[in-house]
Order: structure tokens, then sequence, then C-alpha cells
């Protein structure tokens, strides 16, 4: 076991991620972190990505010089359709979402609490190029899909937790995260409380406890991440 503290980088998190989805399964990406999750899986392995805008059997962001302008994840970027993928009208994709048959819905989030409730929207752009303020399509997803995980840094940029008692932002769902994935931590939600399943290369259950805003229970099968 390494000494050397490891914040894992966005790709790192997303194979953590991809390890977890089972063959067959149906999966909705959201914004940001969550659209590397395909970059991670072998597209044999029979799992099938969706995005709220109405793409279905899609893969990873390719280059922009092989972009197709019909072709995007639910951020907007390039991706290539799978044989036998589709697109969908708006409407289907929600339909799709509504009727409950996403395995897994994978989200980015600012904050998580304990009871498994979430906040990942905002009102206004970040940047003059940001279009993407507002709640979307999270709250269909969040009271519809079967499991909800999260994929987010542990902390801010501050050092201050996002893995809190309450949120104090508005929520997205008041309940429905099971899993939250950060840059040091694998963290379960079980029976309104977080529990530590995996820890980054070099962080103990203590040190992951002090960078966490709420009681942190330990798994008794805690362990290294692998990637």
């Amino acid at each position: 076991m390494t000494s050397e503290k490891v914040r894992l980088t966005r790709d790192l998190m997303s194979g953590i991620l991809a390890r977890r989805l089972q063959p067959g399964w149906l999966v909705n990406l959201g914004v940001g972190m969550p659209t590397r999750v395909p970059i991670a899986v072998d597209p044999a392995a029979e799992i099938t990505f969706t995005s709220e805008n109405g793409l279905i059997g899609y893969g990873g962001p390719v280059p922009f010089e092989d972009e197709d302008p019909d072709l995007s994840n639910a951020g907007g970027e390039p991706v290539a359709l799978y044989p036998g993928g589709a697109i969908l009208h708006h409407a289907d994709s929600f339909a799709l979402i509504r009727r409950g048959m996403n395995e897994v819905s994978i989200l980015g989030a600012y904050e998580v609490a304990a009871d498994g409730s979430f906040a990942n929207w905002r009102t206004t752009a970040e940047t003059p190029f940001d279009h993407l303020g507002g709640i979307g399509g999270a709250m269909d997803l969040a009271a519809c899909a079967q499991q909800i995980w999260i994929a987010m840094e542990h902390t801010t940029r501050d050092g201050r937790p996002r893995l809190l008692e309450r949120c104090t932002l508005p929520v997205t769902a008041p309940s429905g995260a099971t899993l939250v994935v950060t840059d040091i931590a694998v963290v379960a939600i079980q029976g309104g409380r977080f529990v530590l399943e995996e820890h980054a290369p070099g962080w103990t259950a203590d040190e992951i406890q002090a960078l966490t805003g709420a009681p942190l229970a330990v798994s008794p099968d805690l362990r290294e991440m692998r990637f």
C-alpha cells in the first residue's frame, strides 16, 4: 500500500464507476464527469448509455474533427453512436426516463447529504459560453432511475466538504442517491448514513472523515481503490 496520497483524475473516477456497471444495464449519463464513463467501458460489455437529449447507445467523446452535429451527449460534446444506437425525440427520451427503465443514472453534484438528497443545479452561467445552467432533466432522473450514483470532488476548491449532514444548496431531490465516487473515496449511502467502501491510495479512513461534513461509517470490507 502506497503512503503517497493520490487524488483521482476524472478519468480514474470514471473507471471506478464503470467497473460497477453490469452487462445489460441501461445507464443514463449526466453533464460533466459522468460523460467520461463510456471511455472506461468496453463497447462489447452490452451496457447501453442514454442521454436526456435523446441519444441512446453511444460512447465517449470523439475529437471535434470527427464530430457529427447530430450526435452529442448531455454536455454537448460530440460522441460516437454505436451500431444499433438511435436518436430519439426529446419527449421519447423523457418517456424512457419516467418509465424507470434506467438501471442507474450517473450525475455530477455540488453537494450530497447522508439521507441521499443532493444538489446538482444552478441558475446562472459561470462563463459567457456556459449554456448549461438550470436543472435540466435531473429531477426526472432522480425520481425515476432505479439508482442514482454521484461523481464529484470530495471537497470544494477551498477545502470545504461536499458530503454533508444536510445540503446547504437547493436540492435536486430529497433522497435517491445511493453511491458517491469522489477523488479520494467511494462512499455508499445506506440507512441515512455514509459508509466508506473504498479509499484512494495513501488515504486513511480518519483522513477522509476529516474532509467529510457528516459521520462516515467504515465498511468491514474497506479496500484501496484498484485502477
